[in-house]
């Protein structure tokens, strides 16, 4: 029998807490780190309809990337999506763990390492290291193609490799691209970072109108949505889970969580 806090304590010598930025709420959110673990469903966002799915495999813990609650509570009446799922987690002993910010700021076995490798990027690095004695802790990432690949045909493999329904792209500044910066998430603020770097292009989400601009024809900034950039984060979550721990299982979630749709 496993407990909680055994599967949490290995999470974090992975991804430290102590690694996730100063707005988040990684960590154990609802239940007894005590608990015994009779399965695990792995997602993205633990919303009711994952938390039914756990209850209906027969799995009490539910580990997720992003936190359901980011400000405190005032209170538990089931107003919203929220409090909705939070109530029922506590009714069924179901506990919730994220894993988020902490596991963005690392480079082995991290969120972005993920997509870069999907991608087929070389010679990794953190694209905005925490300290300058440390690349591998830190935000984004940066690495290279194998070869130069024309950039249409880049987008067109961004596209595929990451199951992206829409590719929005600012306008060609080479025909060919190399040197690739990228953040899973919202990543607009390491685009700056990006440009001093010299990436032919930066990889993220969350761009707003007018950060288009911010190119300033200096790279491509590609944006592929949020979720699309951090779904194969489950993936990660449960080959790390599964490799661990051999007397309860890590199942990927069938529920689809992205909130966006695509027409």
């Amino acid at each position: 029998m496993t407990y909680l806090y055994e599967l949490t304590d290995y999470l974090e010598s992975i991804a430290p807490l102590q690694l996730q930025e100063s707005y988040d709420n990684a960590g154990l959110i609802v239940g007894d780190k005590n608990l015994k673990i009779t399965g695990v469903t792995v997602c993205l966002d633990s919303t009711e309809a994952v938390i039914d799915e756990a209850i209906h495999a027969g799995n009490n813990v539910v580990i997720a990337h992003h936190p359901i609650i980011f400000a405190g509570l005032r209170q538990l009446t089931g107003k919203n999506y929220i409090e909705r799922t939070v109530i029922k987690a506590i009714k069924n002993n179901i506990a919730i763990y994220a894993i988020h910010t902490n596991l963005d700021n690392i480079l082995s076995q991290g969120v972005n390492e993920q997509i870069a490798e999907r991608l087929g990027l070389r010679d990794q690095r953190i694209l905005l290291p925490k300290t300058s004695e440390s690349t591998r802790i830190g935000a984004g990432l940066v690495g290279y193609l194998s070869n130069q690949m024309e950039l249409e045909e880049f987008l067109l493999h961004i596209k595929k490799q990451m199951n992206a329904s829409c590719v929005k792209y600012t306008d060609k500044t080479k025909d060919t691209v190399l040197k690739i910066g990228l953040c899973g998430g919202s990543g607009s603020f390491l685009l700056e970072q990006a440009i001093q770097e010299e990436c032919d292009v930066f990889i993220s989400s969350d761009f707003k109108y007018h950060q288009f601009f911010d190119a300033n024809n200096q790279l491509v900034i590609v944006d592929i949505g949020h979720f699309e950039t951090e779904q194969f984060t489950i993936d990660l979550l449960v080959e790390i889970i599964n490799k661990k721990f051999s007397n309860f299982a890590a199942h990927y979630t069938k529920v689809y969580t992205n909130p966006v749709n695509y027409i």
